[in-house]
C-alpha cells in the first residue's frame, strides 16, 4: 500500500473543486489493489481449495486456495481470504487433498507429429508399449495394416521402434519389412525421429537404389555388397524419403493430426506446446485451427530454416509477441546433428562402440557445413529472430556457439535475446560457461537417463561421458535458467517421466546414471513450468500461479514434494485446466 499513499497525498493537495473526483479515483484504485495475492473488487467464477497448491512462485511457494475469473487468476492465498471473492454464482471445487500446480509448459517438442504418432502402428518398447523384438514389431505392423487408416492411405506406417531395446540389437531391414508387405510401402520411424526403416517398395517410391549417393547430412545404409540399400535411412535422406512415401492429406486430415497431438499433450498436463521444427503445411494447420478457435492448448511454433533461409510465416501477422487464437510463430529452428541413441550426433570424441560398418574413429557427422551454420545464425541476429538449435553432440554445440560469437561480434549482443540450445546431451562445462556469457538457454532432454541411459553407458558414450548426459546440475550451479523436455513424439509428452528422470537419473535397469547431475524436485518443476515459459517470452503470462496470470493448471494425485523420489514416476495427472476450463480428466 505504500506506493499508493503518495498518490493519495498528491490528490489531497489539489483544489477543493476536484474533491469529488479525488474520492472516486481513490475508490476505483482501491478496488483494483492487489494485496496478499488477491485482486479485491471482483467476484470469482471458480475457487479451488481443499488440497495442496504448489505455485512455483518464489515469493509465495504454496497456497491454500486459488480463485479465477474468466481465463485469469484473481486470487492466491489463504482459503478464508480467497473465499471472500465468492458470490452466489461462484463454483467451489474441492481438490480432495490432491495437488494443484501451474500447467506444464513444453520445453521442446513436436506436437503435430504426436498426432501422426497417434494414428500410426505403436512400435514403442516397454514400458510405453510391447515391442521387444523384430517379430513383435512385424506383428504390430500387420495388425495396423488391417485398419481403415492403412487401407485408406495405402501405406503401413509405424512409429517408435528402438533398436537399442530390440532383442536383436539392430534395426529392422528391408527384408524384415518385406515380410509385412511387398505390395504396400512399409515405413517405420525410429523413436529418435532421426532414422527410418523401410521395405523394398518404400525404397522404390522414394527413388533410392544402389546408385543413390548419400546426401549432405544423411546416410543410406547398405547391405554387405556395399551398394544395395538395406532399408535403414539416416537423417536428411530419412526425412526426404518419408515425405515421398507419405500419402497426400487434405486440410481436414492434417488438422485432425494437430488436434490428436494436442489431446496427447493435455492428457499429460501440458497447457502450452511447442511446434519445434515446423514446415509450411504444419503451420497452416495451426493457423486454420487458431482462426476457428479450435486450439485445445496454446501452441508456439518455430519454422525450420535448416533447408531454407526464407521460413514460412515470419512475414505474416502470426509472427508476433502475443498469441492469436492461442497460436503464434516465435522464431526459427536450425538442426545441426542427429541423435546419440541413433549414433548420428556429432561428437568431438569417437563413439564408444561405432555403428555397424563405421571405423573406431567414427564420431558422427554434422547436418550442414559450418559455413551454413555461421550464415544462418548471423541472419537470425540481423533479423532479430529468436532461434532454437538442435545440438545433441558437443561438436555440434561448438558449431552453434562459434557462430553466435561471430554474430555477436558483427551485430552486437542484441536486445533480450533468448536463444536456445536444444537437447544439450553432451554439452561440456566450458560450453555451459560460454552459453551463460552469451545468454543461450539450455533445453535439456533429461528423459534420456531413463530411456537410453543404459545404452549410452554400454554402447554410445561409455560410462564416463554417459554420466554427464543432460547435465542439469552443472547448469543449476551456474544459476542458469534451463528447461527440460520430452521431444515428443521421440518420447511420449510425459512431464511426470521427465520429473522422475531428472531428479533420480534412474535408467531402465535401475542404475543411477551420474548422481552428481541429479537436481531437486523444486528445480525440476521450474524446468517444466516457469523456466520454459521464460525461454518462450511467456513468463509474465504463465508458468506460475500468480494473480494476473492465465488460469492454466494441472492437478496431480499427490504433491511431488511429499513423495519418495523413487516414487515420482508413479504420480498421476488427474485433470488439466486451460484458461479456467477443464480440458482433460483422467478416467
Amino acid at each position: 500500500m505504500d506506493r499508493w499513499q503518495g498518490v493519495f497525498r498528491n490528490l489531497k493537495d489539489k483544489n477543493a473543486s476536484r474533491k469529488g473526483l479525488m474520492t472516486k479515483t481513490c475508490l476505483l484504485m482501491l478496488c483494483v489493489v492487489t494485496t496478499a495475492g488477491i485482486a479485491w473488487g471482483q467476484s470469482a467464477d471458480t475457487i479451488y481449495h481443499g488440497g495442496e497448491i504448489v505455485t512455483i512462485d518464489d515469493k509465495n511457494p504454496t497456497a491454500e486456495a486459488v480463485a479465477i475469473k474468466g481465463s485469469k487468476i484473481i486470487a492466491v492465498g489463504k482459503t478464508a481470504d480467497v473465499l471472500r471473492l465468492k458470490d452466489d454464482n461462484t463454483k467451489l471445487i474441492h481438490l480432495g487433498g490432491r495437488c494443484l500446480l501451474p500447467g506444464f509448459v513444453d520445453g521442446h517438442g513436436h506436437v503435430f507429429n504426436c498426432g501422426l504418432q497417434a494414428v500410426s502402428a505403436n512400435l514403442l518398447p516397454p514400458p510405453d508399449h510391447t515391442v521387444k523384438d523384430i517379430p513383435s514389431l512385424q506383428a504390430e505392423l500387420k495388425k495396423w495394416a488391417a485398419t481403415e487408416t492403412s487401407k485408406k492411405f495405402k501405406i503401413i506406417l509405424g512409429f517408435g521402434y528402438d533398436d537399442a531395446q530390440l532383442k536383436e540389437q539392430r534395426h529392422p531391414n528391408r527384408h524384415d519389412l518385406d515380410e509385412v508387405s511387398k505390395d504396400l510401402p512399409v515405413y517405420c520411424i525410429h523413436q529418435s525421429g532421426h532414422l527410418g526403416a523401410c521395405n523394398t517398395k518404400a525404397l522404390e517410391i522414394a527413388g533410392i537404389s544402389a546408385e543413390s549417393k548419400n546426401p549432405t547430412g544423411g546416410v543410406i545404409r547398405r547391405e554387405m555388397d556395399g551398394k544395395t540399400p538395406d532399408g535403414v535411412l539416416e537423417e536428411t535422406i530419412h526425412l526426404t524419403a518419408l515425405m515421398k512415401v507419405m500419402p497426400k492429406m487434405g486440410e481436414a486430415e492434417l488438422d485432425g493430426l494437430a488436434q490428436a497431438g494436442m489431446k496427447m499433450y493435455a492428457a499429460q498436463g501440458y497447457t502450452m506446446a511447442e511446434e519445434g521444427r515446423s514446415i509450411e503445411l504444419i503451420d497452416k494447420s495451426w493457423m486454420r485451427l487458431a482462426e476457428k478457435g479450435k486450439l485445445l492448448i496454446d501452441v508456439i511454433s518455430y519454422p525450420d530454416i535448416s533447408f531454407s533461409e526464407k521460413p514460412f510465416g515470419l512475414d505474416t501477422p502470426w509472427y508476433a509477441k502475443n498469441l492469436k487464437g492461442g497460436y503464434r510463430i516465435a522464431g526459427v529452428k536450425i538442426s545441426l546433428d542427429g541423435s546419440p541413441q541413433g549414433k548420428t550426433a556429432f561428437l568431438t570424441q569417437p563413439y564408444f562402440m561405432p555403428p555397424h560398418g563405421q571405423p573406431a574413429s567414427f564420431r558422427g557427422y554434422p547436418a550442414m557445413p559450418v559455413e551454413d551454420v555461421n550464415r544462418k545464425i548471423a541472419l537470425c541476429y540481423e533479423k532479430g529472430w529468436q532461434f532454437l538449435v538442435h545440438c545433441n553432440g558437443d561438436a555440434a554445440g561448438d558449431m552453434m556457439l562459434g557462430a553466435i560469437k561471430d554474430a555477436r561480434a558483427k551485430f552486437g549482443p542484441g536486445n533480450d535475446r533468448r536463444d536456445v540450445m536444444i537437447h544439450c546431451q553432451t554439452v561440456r562445462e566450458d560450453q555451459l560457461d560460454l552459453m551463460k556469457e552469451c545468454g543461450v538457454i539450455p533445453s535439456m532432454f533429461g528423459m534420456h537417463c531413463f530411456y537410453w541411459g543404459d545404452w549410452h553407458r554400454d554402447s554410445v558414450l561409455g560410462a564416463e561421458r554417459a554420466e554427464r548426459i543432460s547435465p542439469a546440475r552443472s547448469a543449476l550451479r551456474r544459476d542458469m535458467i534451463f528447461s527440460q523436455h520430452h521431444d515428443a513424439p521421440v518420447a511420449l509428452p510425459n512431464a511426470i517421466r521427465i520429473l522422475s528422470s531428472v531428479v533420480t537419473r534412474r535408467t531402465r535397469s535401475g542404475d543411477i546414471l551420474g548422481a552428481s547431475q541429479c537436481i531437486p524436485v523444486e528445480a525440476a518443476l521450474k524446468s517444466l513450468t516457469i523456466w520454459p515459459a521464460y525461454h518462450h517470452y511467456e513468463e509474465t503470462n504463465r508458468g506460475s500461479i500468480e494473480v494476473g496470470k492465465l488460469a492454466d493448471f494441472v492437478i496431480l494425485d499427490k504433491n511431488p514434494h511429499n513423495v519418495p523420489i523413487l516414487s515420482l514416476s508413479d504420480l498421476k495427472v488427474m485433470e488439466t485446466i486451460k484458461d479456467g476450463k477443464t480440458i482433460y480428466v483422467a478416467e
